[in-house]
């Protein structure tokens, strides 16, 4: 069970927390493939397999492990890899990346995201803790939150707890009097727990409690059933 007494800050996470994330990398995927069309028409046969773009993605961390946890820049880098694949200048990957990024910042959030943000906000400062590559100012949340971390500024992701303890310092609270939330259980769960604070696994989709760490955490389908059960 959650502490509430300790609470004096909330951290989140992004991604699949507070809109689904595959859907918003598909439709990128897909103003990103509409971009190449015209500026680099070679990679259109390419495109229009099934997967491909995500493939040459997903292959990135073994091909540049140099470029580490930076979404943005494995990103980049695979689209550099489908342009010369394509047999289309490599130099327009940083325009074309451009393009997908823009694209990746247009999220539809979960319809009780917004207001759980306000009800959050009303109550503790709020830092945003994510693997990903949102920025949370072109999606429109720079006003709930005091610092957002990514491994883009931070050089690390989750779960290294360098993250969660960046969070408390932008916090100026503790680590233990921090609850943090989010999707994974192993990035966010477990890691959040390991670095000192508190955390609920936002369980959507009704999964089961499949890591080693025993017993299940504090557990909600929904932000709006979390903030239901905050006492008076």
């Amino acid at each position: 069970m959650i502490d509430f007494s300790k609470i004096k800050a909330i951290s989140l996470d992004l991604d699949d927390t507070l809109w689904p994330v595959w859907p918003t990398i598909g439709r990128a995927e897909e103003a990103l493939a509409l971009w190449l069309a015209d500026k680099a028409p070679g990679t259109v046969p390419l495109c229009a397999i099934p997967g491909y773009q995500r493939q040459i993605r997903e292959a990135m961390p073994s091909l540049r492990p140099d470029l580490g946890n930076d979404l943005s820049a494995l990103r980049r880098e695979a689209i550099r890899v489908l342009l010369e694949r394509a047999g289309e200048d490599p130099g327009l990957a940083e325009p074309a990346f451009e393009v997908f990024f823009e694209a990746r910042q247009k999220v539809i959030f979960y319809q009780d995201a917004i207001s759980a943000l306000d009800f959050l906000k009303s109550r503790y400062p709020m830092v945003a803790l994510s693997n990903g590559n949102a920025d949370i100012q072109k999606v429109g949340l720079n006003g709930y939150f005091v610092a957002a971390f990514n491994p883009i500024n931070l050089g690390v992701g989750k779960p290294d707890p360098k993250m969660f303890h960046a969070g408390a310092q932008a916090l100026g609270v503790l680590p233990e009097a921090i609850l943090h939330i989010g999707d994974d259980p192993h990035l966010d769960v477990v890691a959040a727990q390991r670095a000192g604070l508190q955390a609920v696994w936002l369980n959507r989709e009704e999964k089961l409690w499949a890591h080693e760490v025993h017993p299940a955490p504090f557990t909600v389908s929904s932000l709006k059933v979390l903030c239901d059960a905050w006492p008076d």
